[in-house]
């Protein structure tokens, strides 16, 4: 299959917005394929990621690139040779190889092959073909229905593969891919709700209330004697968690696979903040910035054991078997009810503990691997500020020509000066970005760099205010005031506010020291 073709195809995928039109695009280029083995790759590509996930190439990478070819060759099975090649490339004088074969690679791309590349490499391809619209192309191709392949998927943990056995092997094929301790399955998701009322109202009066743990969510399987912790991406994090693996060999099972959290608490019980427990996922060998920090692990549901699979069953019936298997110190706290006083209770003894908020569950539903279900519900309070623009950074991608990244400061009333807290480019719309590239270039104060140089750095008189989302905060060593904002999101630009009237250093220290 020539790259032209998924190159042509993902365009054409970006260009409408109707999920079936995308849907039978995807699947026509799937069923043109001549090669079987190059399905998977193609649906990995058209999925946005790469199959060797990172091969060392970024925008600074592809700056200055050869001019495009001007008819297609490239095949995709040499395509994904060449990203093979590139990022096995290592050693003195890798960067130097690296760039010439990417050069290379370049040089023999058309222009529309060129620009599918640079997306693709870069993280930038944004077509509109998520995860389920995937599925839903792989099953018109193969002529299989579309629960199989999104089961299957869901049970293999990667829908290339699946991919490639539905249009190879049908549905028949799709019978290996089962739930099996060892394999990791993609976690259920939680969508958001306003607050422990409205998710009862959601959930039909009744649910199950979890404490949300600041802390990495795992999934642990057990095979006889043999532990694996993946996270939530499943990367495999066994050897950095050894106390995760003591914790399960415990438990009375012999084949278990569980959902969990792990996370540093402190001799009170209270978390240590998250950084600490994520050092421990960070680093090789399960070194720590913590100086190895001990985790505790906490379970909160079960979706096998002991060779019957319980993903089907619905939540109070996993939890049951859960609660038999895991003694209470190393479950999270639980409360069922349909009383919205008795929830905002349990929500605000959470937050007291120092967690970040609730999980709300219908007791009914069951565990939907992979999806961001219905039947989970996250509550937890969103902080904001009022902060100051301090300076803007020329986007990449689709955002390449507008200023996207902004840095925030909050005041300091000792100084008069602004304390740097982070930087965002989250919660931007299309129509924000080009009012805030026009309004920080009013403000540049010094060299604008004309030419949008990517990550190019605008510096603006302090006088724009903007009110930010966050999820919490963190120690940094980035930054002057030792803080930083954790997942600072835009709600909107303050043009009622001056910098004046912005929120100051010590309101974000107490924010930070309450957390303690």
């Amino acid at each position: 299959m020539l790259l032209n073709d998924v190159a042509r195809a993902s365009a054409e995928v970006a260009a409408t917005s109707a999920r079936l039109a995308k849907i039978a695009r995807i699947a026509d280029l799937l069923g043109a394929a001549d090669d079987s083995g190059v399905v998977a790759v193609v649906v990995s590509w058209l999925s946005g990621e790469l199959t060797q996930r990172q091969i060392g190439v970024g925008w600074a990478s592809l700056r200055s690139i050869p001019d495009p070819a001007t008819d297609p060759t490239l095949q995709v099975a040499d395509v994904e040779a060449r990203f093979t090649e590139i990022g096995a490339t290592s050693g003195k004088g890798s960067q130097a190889r690296r760039a010439e074969l990417l050069g290379a690679l370049f040089a023999a791309a058309t222009d529309v092959e060129q620009t599918f590349l640079r997306r693709l490499l870069t993280g930038e391809l944004r077509q509109g073909a998520l995860v389920g619209v995937m599925a839903d192309a792989v099953a018109k191709a193969a002529g299989l229905p579309a629960a199989a392949v999104r089961r299957a998927a869901m049970l293999g943990g990667a829908l290339p593969t699946v991919a490639e056995a539905a249009l190879t092997g049908g549905e028949a094929a799709l019978a290996q891919f089962s739930l099996r301790a060892g394999t990791p399955v993609g976690p259920m998701l939680a969508q958001t709700a306003t607050g422990v009322a409205d998710a009862l109202d959601r959930l039909g009066g009744t649910a199950m209330f979890e404490a949300k743990l600041d802390g990495a969510r795992v999934q642990i399987h057990r095979r006889g004697d043999t532990v694996s912790v993946f996270t939530r991406s499943l990367d495999d994090v066994t050897a950095r968690l050894p106390e995760v693996v003591d914790a399960t060999l415990a438990l009375p099972a012999t084949d278990l696979i569980a959902d969990a959290e792990a996370i540093a608490l402190r001799p009170d019980g209270r978390p240590h903040r998250f950084q600490v427990t994520a050092s421990r996922f960070g680093g090789r060998g399960g070194s720590s910035d913590a100086g190895g920090q001990a985790l505790s692990v906490f379970f909160f549901d079960l979706l096998h054991v002991d060779g019957t699979d319980l993903l089907d069953l619905p939540a109070h019936e996993r939890i049951a078997r859960l609660d038999a298997l895991a003694p209470q110190g190393q479950r999270v706290d639980r409360l069922v009810t349909s009383d919205a006083a008795a929830a905002e209770r349990f929500l605000d003894a959470t937050l007291a503990a120092g967690h970040e908020g609730v999980m709300a569950k219908s007791t009914t539903a069951p565990y939907e691997a992979g999806r961001r279900g219905a039947g989970w519900l996250k509550v937890k309070p969103v902080h904001t500020l009022d902060l100051v623009v301090l300076a803007v950074e020329w986007g990449s991608g689709r955002r390449t020509g507008k200023l996207s990244n902004i840095h925030l400061g909050a005041r300091d009333p000792e100084t008069g000066g602004l304390v740097m807290l982070g930087k965002t480019f989250k919660g931007m719309t299309d129509e924000m970005l080009a009012w805030q590239t026009e309004r920080f270039l009013e403000l540049a104060d010094g060299p604008t760099d004309g030419s949008g140089r990517i990550g190019g750095v605008v510096k603006v008189r302090p006088e724009q205010v903007v009110e930010i989302a966050f999820d919490g905060l963190q120690t940094s060593t980035r930054y002057p005031g030792g803080m930083a904002l954790r997942f600072a999101r835009v709600l909107r630009y303050r043009d009622d506010k001056t910098a004046a009237e912005a929120d100051t250093i010590d309101t974000v220290r107490a924010l930070y020291s309450r957390a303690d």
